[in-house]
């Protein structure tokens, strides 16, 4: 006789986490599968750390609405319950007309979202903020701030631990049936294949969210979920730039990503990027001939920083829907049933600002489900 639950969660990343956490605390049976040994272990724990203002995306779409969202409650989950951030703000520079022209932009767009406190600076407004940044001009972002992620993720998963939720490590999920008022599920961990059948499946993950909707049935083509990995590498600045400004820094955005920016570490670190590449494969190491390119970049506004000073640090790997060159893509977080899938919901192409939008996505999929247990 099959194993019957409420809830399947594939994938413990953070946004499988935050997930896990807010329908175990609504007393169903929740079981949370991931591949790796532990949570957290690929994009969510390979990024900037960034809790993002909500400036970039068009108001109505998930991204904007979701990291708006996100953001006032992360920073009340900070608060109370001790993770750490600093509200550092953030000052995306122009350093040419063109980029004048683009941070006016930034700014209508950031105003139509719903963020009143973004500030147009001019180059002596900048300079009285930043002394060691050269710009034409800039645009002060007061609530984007920086995270400890790890404790953010820990808090995550110890809460839906807490509610009743069941991890289950080490597992790969092989096949996902459609079969009378759930789905099958088959997996392999160290003892085996097994089989489970569950009410409502969530689609968290990651970097294999479109191959899990293709298990499922979905025409991963046909409805436009097929991902393209596209990597961000990371260096940082020697200690001796620890104090060199006390915002983070951004260039304005490019096509595949906000362009290499200067984040704060919580430690007082300072680092370069990420970059954005397009690749077919993953893999985690820092292309070290990118060294140059970061230096020339970061060179337009930082101009005291010298080649020497970089040094590699890691590499992350994002979920993107939108494809080389092509036009906007938001979020996908979509229940199923039109598809003739009812109680698959997937979660695909969550990339930035997935960390940022975590307790309110949470809330989102949290919705989707108690129409099923109501």
């Amino acid at each position: 006789m099959l194993i019957k639950i409420d809830v399947a969660i594939i994938g413990a990343g953070v946004i499988g986490l935050a997930i896990a956490g807010e329908i175990a605390q609504r007393n169903k049976e929740v079981f949370i599968f991931e591949k790796n040994h532990t949570f957290g272990l690929e994009t969510s724990s390979r990024q900037s750390e960034v809790i993002h203002a909500g400036i970039y995306h068009p108001e109505h779409s998930l991204k904007t609405k979701l990291c708006i969202e996100g953001r006032n409650l992360l920073y009340e989950l900070c608060d109370k319950h001790d993770i750490a951030y600093k509200k550092f703000g953030k000052i995306i520079v122009a350093t040419n007309e063109n980029g004048i022209t683009h941070l006016e932009k930034l700014y209508k767009q950031g105003r139509r979202n719903g963020i009143e406190d973004l500030m147009l600076l001019s180059r002596s407004e900048l300079k009285r903020l930043e002394p060691n940044v050269e710009a034409r001009a800039g645009l002060l972002s007061p609530s984007t701030g920086i995270i400890d992620s790890h404790s953010l993720q820990k808090f995550f998963y110890r809460r839906a631990r807490a509610k009743g939720a069941k991890f289950v490590f080490n597992t790969k999920v092989l096949g996902i049936e459609k079969t009378g008022m759930g789905y099958k599920v088959q997996i392999k961990d160290r003892e085996g294949i097994s089989d489970f059948v569950a009410r409502v499946v969530i689609n968290s993950a990651g970097l294999n969210s479109d191959k899990i909707a293709q298990l499922a049935g979905i025409d991963i083509d046909k409805a436009n979920y097929r991902l393209h990995y596209c990597k961000g590498e990371y260096f940082t600045l020697s200690s001796k730039y620890r104090n060199l400004m006390s915002r983070l820094i951004y260039p304005t955005p490019e096509q595949a990503g906000l362009g290499i920016h200067v984040t704060l570490g919580l430690d007082g670190r300072v680092r370069l990027g990420p970059n954005a590449r397009y690749v077919e494969t993953i893999s985690y190491s820092v292309d070290e001939t990118q060294k140059e390119a970061f230096y020339k970049s970061v060179k337009k506004f930082l101009p005291m920083v010298e080649l020497e000073d970089l040094a590699p640090e890691f590499a992350g790997i994002r979920p993107k829907l939108q494809t080389p060159g092509g036009a906007f893509r938001d979020f996908v977080i979509a229940h199923e049933e039109q598809a003739g899938f009812l109680g698959l919901i997937n979660l695909i192409g969550i990339e930035s600002p997935g960390l940022t939008a975590a307790p309110a996505i949470a809330r989102y999929v949290g919705r989707m489900v108690s129409k099923f247990f109501s």
